[in-house]
């Protein structure tokens, strides 16, 4: 994978991209917990959604960088 993709002649490094979809993974996925209730029974939520998206984030980054 190349470490930066050109973008209308603008170079940007390939992790930025991973990292918005990150956050829609993130997004969707605290959409479908919090419907559930499952941040009610958490003692931090906020910390928890932290928590989530570096998961996510480290989970696709380590996919892409195989």
């Amino acid at each position: 994978m190349p470490r930066e993709l050109s973008v209308l002649g603008i170079l940007i490094p390939t992790i930025l991209p991973v990292f918005f979809a990150s956050l829609l993974l993130q997004g969707a996925l605290d959409w479908v917990l919090s419907h559930a209730g499952v941040y009610r029974r958490l003692w931090h939520p906020a910390l928890a959604r932290l928590c989530l998206l570096v998961c996510i984030f480290g989970g696709l980054t380590a996919w892409l960088y195989r």
